[in-house]
């Protein structure tokens, strides 16, 4: 049996994204949030081992992951019982040959965080001692990326949503989009909607959502990251290393769990799927760890791969579509979508709403024009 109920603002996922907005928009609007899946954060969400680096990302991002310190650092009362931030480093390291890339990276960190540091080829080994002596010739530190509780934020912002009257309907695959005399006609799990806006959160499928408004796509492009979890050097103490990343983006690891983390940072273009890590990818993973480290890495305790998802100046698109009237988009979040949420929330709700960014948000240069969905030229 079919219902028909009316909201505010009907959300299409409920990932980090959807989720946020969810969470913002919920004091002041009627929301429901559609989830395709039995859970909210099944894809990229829930496969994201997020690190908070304010020296990451282009100048939007970076505007909003530092907007969001705040709320990580000091959320509010009952949003969580654990620490969504807790310490951990970035270090970008390089052989001789990598040296520009590494000036590179200290000069654009240093614009946006005055705590960035050079380091000799000593001082690297020193903080990760599994670092080939011929593979560093000198390294950059961000002392203040932190690794991120993706669960507890996630949850917290689901929770939250619902304490302020969201309602959140899983199984709820969105079959079709109308919009008449103003109002969004939505069937999804067999229910039909009306929704005064319809927000697009749906990860990698958000180009096959505007297809079903009638909206202009922005290009998405879902992109495979994969990921291994491996025992750490025996005898060591590794939990304190901080993450160590190839300049030029060839490898990352980190300390995870009581093992390591690692990944070769691929980004395979795919079509959005339940994606699933590949035997050469994990391979490759091993292959550059070892070739940089002095890891032994014989047996793989856990490996896994999540959708990326970007448009191509890698750039969140936020906003309503140019075209279709009452549609917004949240999409394109790519590698940034955890560390950037609480600052897309608050500015999605914002717009959504017809209200101007937030005025701290502005100040750390948050700008509508650069997230819009109207940047894309047709075609």
């Amino acid at each position: 049996m079919t219902t028909k109920q009316t909201f505010d603002f009907v959300i299409v996922g409920a990932g980090m994204a959807g989720a946020s907005a969810a969470y913002f928009l919920a004091d002041s609007a009627s929301v429901l949030v559609l989830e395709m899946e039995d859970q909210p954060g099944y894809h990229t969400t829930g496969r994201s081992a997020a690190l908070f680096s304010e020296a990451y990302g282009n100048g939007p991002i970076r505007a909003l992951t530092s907007s969001g310190r705040g709320f990580l650092m000091n959320p509010p009362d009952g949003f969580t019982e654990s620490a969504l931030l807790s310490p951990r480093g970035a270090l970008f390291v390089g052989r001789a040959d990598q040296l520009a890339a590494l000036d590179a990276a200290y000069t654009a960190g240093s614009e946006h965080v005055a705590t960035m540091q050079r380091l000799s080829a000593a001082e690297v080994l020193d903080r990760v001692s599994v670092l080939r002596e011929d593979y560093v010739a000198a390294g950059v530190l961000e002392a203040d990326a932190m690794d991120m509780d993706v669960n507890a934020l996630h949850q917290g912002f689901l929770r939250g949503a619902r304490n302020r009257g969201a309602e959140l309907r899983p199984r709820a695959r969105v079959e079709r989009l109308q919009r008449r005399g103003g109002v969004w006609r939505v069937r999804a799990g067999g229910d039909e909607i009306g929704a005064g806006v319809v927000i697009n959160a749906a990860g990698a499928w958000c180009d096959r959502i505007a297809d079903l408004a009638g909206a202009r796509r922005v290009g998405l492009m879902p992109k495979r990251r994969t990921a291994i979890l491996f025992d750490g050097p025996e005898g060591r103490q590794f939990s304190n290393w901080p993450a160590f990343i190839d300049v030029d983006e060839a490898f990352y690891a980190r300390p995870e769990s009581g093992a390591l983390m690692g990944s070769p940072a691929d980004e395979t273009p795919m079509e959005p799927c339940d994606v699933q890590p590949e035997e050469m990818d994990i391979a490759i993973a091993v292959d550059r760890l070892q070739k940089a480290t002095t890891l032994d890495i014989r047996r793989i305790n856990r490996s896994w791969a999540g959708l990326r998802s970007f448009v191509a100046d890698k750039t969140p698109v936020v906003g309503f579509d140019p075209v279709a009237g009452g549609f917004f988009w949240l999409a394109g979040q790519g590698g940034y979508g955890i560390q950037t949420a609480p600052s897309m929330g608050r500015v999605s709700a914002a717009l959504a709403m017809g209200e101007a960014v937030p005025a701290d948000l502005h100040r750390f240069g948050v700008r509508p024009a650069d997230l819009s969905p109207a940047r894309f030229k047709e075609g």
